[in-house]
């Protein structure tokens, strides 16, 4: 998923973002839909609990090596955690 960009992909991004936001600016509708985006995405950057779905379930994978417990269901591993 975190896949590294070249430093050539990085500029074309820039320049098309940068172009994109010239595009728009002088819409203020627009540029404050923009503005709650980057905020949005912000957060979401800063937010260390996020993961992905492949993430969370490797983390259930070692979480079930380490304690030696395997769950059947979402069920069987939901009532396992309220019992603790």
């Amino acid at each position: 998923m975190n896949e590294v960009m070249t430093a050539i992909q990085l500029n074309t991004m820039n320049t098309e973002l940068w172009q994109g936001i010239g595009a728009i600016a002088d819409s203020e509708p627009l540029m404050k839909r923009l503005a709650k985006y980057v905020k949005n995405l912000v957060k979401e950057k800063e937010d260390s609990t996020l993961m992905t779905k492949e993430e969370f379930f490797a983390k259930i994978e070692r979480a079930e090596k380490q304690s030696g417990k395997s769950f059947e269901s979402v069920e069987e591993l939901d009532k396992y955690i309220r019992s603790l």
